[in-house]
């Protein structure tokens, strides 16, 4: 019988993931992987593009702050812009190369979303993001975030921000430009790629929790 390999996380410091190798001995249809995340809901699942099942357990209070500001930001100037629809962490998309993500922070064009059905937006799109934010939590590895960025970009994403609260830095990734990183700075643009948009970083790098 086939058997499912689980690799524990080495320590809570480490990692804060475990990862469930599915393929070849089963492989999730797409709603079959959409019906399993639902009926988990306290988990947040994503899958690899190799069809590896990723399990990663709530976020602590500081990283849920963190997002929270993140995702309001980014919520109000979509709302402003009216360009495009922003989504929170809990969002799944489907990208091109097979992988199941769920950035920390996204958001579509409109004019992308107009080619889906209703049906089809109660489900995990198909598609990449135009713009993505991750948050990096203390126990993420840093090379695992940005391999995830890299991704994004891979399949189709315009721009990407990779916040690290650990070192005060903001990776920021462009197709076709090389990955700059800014550090210490109190805000970041998504000009030109989001007209107006300004993340402001004061409350993840200095919380009032």
């Amino acid at each position: 019988m086939s058997q499912h390999v689980v690799e524990t996380p080495v320590s809570p410091e480490t990692q804060a993931f475990a990862i469930l190798r599915f393929a070849p001995a089963i492989e999730l249809t797409d709603d079959q992987f959409f019906a399993l995340c639902r009926q988990n809901r306290d988990l947040r699942l994503e899958r690899t593009a190799q069809g590896d099942l990723i399990v990663m357990p709530p976020t602590g209070f500081e990283t849920g702050s963190h997002n929270s500001s993140i995702t309001g930001q980014l919520y109000v100037w979509a709302k402003n812009d009216g360009t495009g629809i922003a989504c929170d962490s809990s969002t799944g998309f489907t990208l091109p190369n097979g992988a199941d993500r769920s950035p920390d922070a996204a958001w579509v064009k409109r004019e992308r979303l107009a080619q889906f059905t209703a049906e089809q937006k109660r489900k995990f799109l198909p598609l990449c993001p135009d713009f993505v934010i991750e948050l990096r939590s203390p126990s993420d590895k840093l090379e695992d975030v940005q391999a995830k960025m890299e991704e994004y970009l891979e399949n189709g994403a315009l721009l990407g921000f990779l916040i690290d609260s650990t070192n005060r830095s903001v990776h920021v990734y462009r197709a076709g430009v090389a990955v700059s990183v800014l550090a210490g700075v109190l805000e970041v643009s998504a000009e030109p790629e989001l007209p107006g948009f300004v993340l402001n970083l004061r409350d993840i790098w200095e919380p009032n929790l």
